[in-house]
């Protein structure tokens, strides 16, 4: 399929609303398509990079860390987990707590899924850090908006 062109129109242009939902369509059908190829969607690669860079993480503070509505971040967590990409285990010196831990083939998929280089990365984190700032207040994702 080929993709429909930019508009010349002046006025569609320069819309910010149009050319952030452009942007957003194209880089998050990309992701989704990249992500397809190791077994993960942009919400559990979402999720699975913030496993990445912690020991363990609570399950609740997950939820709200990520702006994620708990009952959608069980869902998520439950898919990792069957996949055997992350573990649960109750928390030492809590047995209240859930921990979340990314596993051996949790990270070595999560290396596949990265294929940005640094200086990419780091220019896209502060462009879209950038974006996030100036967007407002979301309420936390549900699962019934969809991800893929």
């Amino acid at each position: 399929m080929m993709a429909a062109p930019l508009s010349s129109d002046i006025e569609v242009a320069e819309f910010a609303g149009q050319l952030f939902f452009r942007l957003w369509r194209a880089s998050h059908t990309r992701t989704a398509e990249a992500l397809k190829s190791v077994g993960l969607t942009p919400a559990l690669f979402g999720l699975l990079n913030v496993l990445g860079a912690r020991e363990g993480a609570i399950q609740q503070r997950l939820s709200s860390d990520m702006g994620i509505d708990p009952s959608a971040m069980v869902t998520l967590i439950d898919e990792l987990e069957g996949a055997g990409l992350a573990q649960r285990r109750r928390r030492a010196g809590d047995r209240r707590a859930w921990e979340v831990a990314i596993t051996p083939k949790g990270r070595r998929t999560l290396e596949r899924a990265r294929r940005l280089s640094a200086a990419e990365r780091r220019q896209l984190l502060a462009l879209l850090h950038r974006a996030l700032v100036s967007a407002p207040a979301q309420p936390p994702w549900r699962s019934e908006e969809g991800d893929g």
